[in-house]
């Protein structure tokens, strides 16, 4: 799809049957700055507004708390002062009004100052019931978002078309970054690809890639997801080039239960044409220490390497 810059709210979309115009695009997203525009599709942002405060960062989070807090103690702060001596014991000014207002609204209640007149109790009634909901509003947000069940699997930055067995195959890396295990996890290899229909329709079709292992009972060090590249698959022929003719992009899925959570996790990625390389292996990761103790070195895990001239032309 070419479409101009990103300027208005509402961009000029021309149509094109090619997604991107030769430029790789992802249609899975592994974060919000590389997902599709979405255009023409009205957003109303209170009416997901739970959603959109689990799926912030942490620091608009936080800010976010900070600013509502914030305001909404300045705009009490007013309305005591617009009423003058309707706080007993406060200074004339703001400060003590918005501190007062923080007092009401977290039910401190110190004892210095106090609502002096009826307008000033009616005032603090309703902060007070704000307070108590703002209260318990962020606190089940708080929790919600620390208690989200997350798999924390690392995907190998490259995809690779290599030799296993002797058989031509594509392989990806995954590995568990928590000591915790994963449990009866199911990884899943999804192939999308641009596609015109005999109408001359544009659709982006999916193919699922059966894969050697797609189950193991315990995800807890690294797992190589493994297709082998025969007639059937939708891998069969292709080269790099080919793959970026066709726009194509490698989805792959993690599901499985957290054994110290007990709860279902799960993660992805994809893979554009540029990631994935053909000829080429992943570096062995195993190894044995000084003191013949056995161990994993991570800093292999990205690593991949060509294979022997010549072994994987002929195949």
């Amino acid at each position: 799809m070419t479409m101009t810059r990103y300027r208005h709210k509402h961009p000029v979309v021309h149509v094109d049957r090619r997604i991107s115009g030769g430029k790789a695009t992802r249609f899975v997203e592994r974060n919000a700055a590389e997902g599709l525009l979405r255009v023409g599709l009205e957003e109303q942002w209170h009416r997901d507004l739970y959603h959109r405060l689990l799926t912030i960062t942490w620091w608009q989070f936080a800010l976010l708390s900070i600013v509502v807090y914030i305001a909404a103690n300045t705009i009490f702060a007013g309305l005591y002062l617009a009423q003058p001596g309707s706080i007993a014991n406060a200074q004339p000014g703001f400060l003590d009004a918005f501190f007062f207002s923080v007092e009401t609204f977290a039910t401190l209640g110190y004892g210095v100052l106090a609502p002096a007149t009826v307008y000033a109790n009616v005032v603090m009634t309703v902060e007070t019931l704000a307070g108590i909901m703002t209260v318990a509003m962020t606190t089940g947000l708080l929790f919600a978002r620390v208690s989200h069940p997350t798999a924390r699997v690392l995907f190998a930055r490259n995809a690779v078309v290599s030799l296993h067995n002797g058989q031509r195959a594509l392989l990806v890396r995954m590995g568990n970054q928590r000591r915790s295990q994963i449990v009866q996890a199911e990884v899943n290899l999804t192939l999308l690809r641009s596609e015109t229909t005999a109408e001359g329709e544009f659709m982006r079709r999916f193919y699922d890639l059966p894969l050697a292992r797609a189950r193991t009972p315990v995800f807890a060090m690294t797992y190589t997801a493994i297709h082998f590249i025969d007639e059937q698959s939708p891998f069969y022929g292709m080269d790099s080039q080919r793959l970026t003719d066709q726009e194509i992009e490698l989805l792959v899925t993690v599901n499985g239960v957290d054994e110290t959570l007990g709860q279902l996790v799960h993660a992805r990625y994809s893979y554009l044409p540029d990631e994935i390389l053909f000829g080429h292996r992943y570096i062995d990761m195993f190894g044995v220490t000084d003191d013949g103790r056995r161990a994993i070195d991570y800093r292999r895990f990205h690593g991949i390497e060509p294979l022997k001239a010549g072994a994987f032309e002929g195949q």
